[in-house]
């Protein structure tokens, strides 16, 4: 197959990694990948709320935080946080319009 789903620790999903450019694939192995990713796709939503409440957390910390360089480490977790629930969002619209004409 040209497509592997492929498990990324960062963001908490697999994401779909091409050997060929989508265009090249068939249109029955194109709604075979969409498929895939529809059922990945609908997790993405849970993990980002399961990451704001890591957020939501950290500022709690962040807020009775005296210490300078921890208030930094804290700040610097919430960031991180943060972007991954960025790189989520731009997966959960990856797809979001594709469409695929199967010709029987």
């Amino acid at each position: 197959m040209t497509v592997h789903f492929n498990y990324n620790s960062r963001l908490g999903i697999s994401v779909p990694e091409l050997d060929v450019e989508w265009e090249y694939l068939s249109p029955e192995t194109q709604a075979h990948i969409l498929e895939k990713w529809e059922e990945i796709r609908g997790d993405i939503p849970d993990r980002i709320k399961e990451l704001e409440v890591k957020i939501n957390y950290l500022q709690e910390q962040l807020n009775e935080e005296d210490e300078f360089y921890q208030s930094c480490k804290i700040n610097s977790q919430i960031a991180e946080l943060a972007s991954i629930i960025n790189d989520l969002w731009i997966w959960y619209r990856t797809g979001e319009h594709v469409e695929v004409k199967v010709h029987s």
